[in-house]
């Protein structure tokens, strides 16, 4: 029995999805202007691992993440750089699926991009001006009005008196209320407009607001009420808070709201030596920085290390204990024929795992599995153990490579590691032992360990 925390309950419950068999997810996904961050990563690989399980345990699952590729930043980079926005965004869409399927994320069923859904947002705005929800001000932007939305603050736990008594929030005059926020932006010069029926400047041209889009997106794919969504924990307030109202509210009858999700996933933010990763702290790191020294296994590897809910820290000495920890484990497999690999989830470390997954995705729980199979594997070098072990792991997206491949490809040297073990059996063969025991010591601190045995020697790195 699957069991997911619930931001919007703040607490475990049993997952039973709206149409039996199938799930809906939406997972608020990048704003494409820039090279992807490791905040991103975990968001990516996060909801892969989740969208994996799902399908797993028999789901079949529509995943939806978004792409935003309009608003504020966007815009401005385009203009920095002297390009149209569908050349910056393109470009960046482009990097980030080549980041992501470097990280073993599968793409989801639908990606769809903001400027292809605005007729939509138009709609969804306007039901909401009828309604009461949302109002023209007289500069020819649109807001909702956060006061006639009886549930605003359910999911973050803000109640109206405290974001006013505590709150930063954009000061704008043309708000009737400080906490009312932006659906639709009125026309400026040089910026990308659509039509639209509202009042205005230009004729209510204008672009819409960021929040807008996911309600757009996800009620077009998914329906007015779907099983899950997720997303960073930065994007639980306001971003979040506010699809809720939009949504809830437009899709409402006879003055009831409609519940837009059934359960709420956030992951945890990203911290560097522990303090939050940000660009003003300097302690920023693209996926590209990172994959330029860490192979993209060790990197999901060290993602999905840790409970998607807790926070992650960055570090190179974290890094390279994933490494370490992950080179262990491909040790173990070194040497068999893996190709039959399949689970028989009756074994003991199989239900393990298999309650491990469905305790809120509890990833440490598993990876425990995994190096309680790799010990037996290297006690009594069953295949059986061996083909478990990579089964397992192969359901997080992990162990699929030959052995041989990963551990050469992550040597920790940049020495010739074969020339070297040329040289030491050359050495042992004329009997100069110190020669050869002075090789192997240089591979033993470089982080190459030998193995000797009949067939002859190899190699693996720690």
């Amino acid at each position: 029995m699957l069991k997911i925390y619930n931001t919007l309950a703040r607490e475990k419950q049993k997952f039973t999805p709206i149409v039996a068999g199938k799930v809906s997810m939406y997972v608020c996904g990048m704003t494409v202007y820039d090279y992807c961050h490791l905040g991103h990563a975990r968001v990516m690989v996060v909801f892969d691992m989740v969208s994996r399980w799902l399908r797993n345990l028999g789901y079949e699952v529509t995943y939806v993440r978004n792409v935003t590729d309009i608003d504020d930043k966007i815009i401005k980079r385009a203009n920095e750089n002297n390009e149209t926005i569908a050349q910056l965004t393109q470009r960046f869409i482009d990097a980030m699926n080549e980041d992501a399927a470097k990280l073993g994320v599968i793409r989801p069923n639908i990606e769809p991009k903001a400027t292809e859904f605005v007729p939509g947002m138009v709609s969804m705005i306007s039901t909401l001006i009828e309604k009461g929800f949302a109002y023209t001000a007289d500069n020819g932007d649109v807001f909702y009005a956060v006061n006639h939305f009886k549930g605003y603050g359910k999911l973050s736990g803000k109640s109206l008196e405290d974001l006013r008594a505590g709150e930063r929030v954009e000061v704008d005059a043309f708000k009737k209320d400080p906490l009312d926020f932006v659906l639709w932006k009125a026309a400026k010069p040089g910026e990308p407009s659509w039509d639209s029926p509202f009042a205005g400047p230009n004729h209510g041209k204008g672009r819409p607001g960021w929040h807008i889009e996911c309600s757009a997106m996800s009620s077009h794919h998914l329906g007015q009420h779907f099983d899950i969504h997720g997303g960073g924990q930065d994007l639980q307030f306001p971003h979040h808070e506010n699809e809720i109202a939009q949504s809830e509210a437009a899709h409402s009858h006879d003055g009831e709201p409609c519940q837009m999700v059934n359960y709420w996933m956030h992951n945890g933010f990203v911290r560097v030596d522990d303090e939050k990763m940000s660009k003003s702290l300097g302690n920023f790191f693209t996926i590209r920085t990172v994959l330029e020294k860490y192979d993209a296994e060790v990197v999901r590897f060290f993602i999905l290390r840790a409970h998607y809910r807790s926070p992650l820290n960055y570090s190179d000495q974290h890094l390279d204990d994933a490494k370490s920890a992950l080179t262990r484990l491909y040790t173990a497999l070194r040497g068999f024929d893996l190709s039959d690999a399949t689970v028989d989830w009756q074994h003991p470390q199989a239900a393990r795992f298999k309650d491990a997954m469905n305790d809120d995705f509890n990833t440490p729980e598993a990876f425990a599995v995994l190096f309680d199979l790799a010990n037996e594997v290297n006690k009594d070098k069953e295949i059986s153990t061996a083909q478990r072990l990579k089964a397992l792991a192969g359901i997080l997206g992990l162990l699929q490579r030959n052995p041989d491949e990963f551990l050469q490809g992550n040597a920790s040297i940049d020495l010739d590691v074969e020339a070297l073990i040329q040289s030491r059996l050359a050495a042992k063969k004329n009997k100069n032992f110190a020669e050869a025991d002075a090789i192997r010591a240089r591979l033993s601190e470089a982080g190459i360990i030998l193995e000797d045995t009949p067939q002859g020697t190899t190699w693996r790195s720690v």
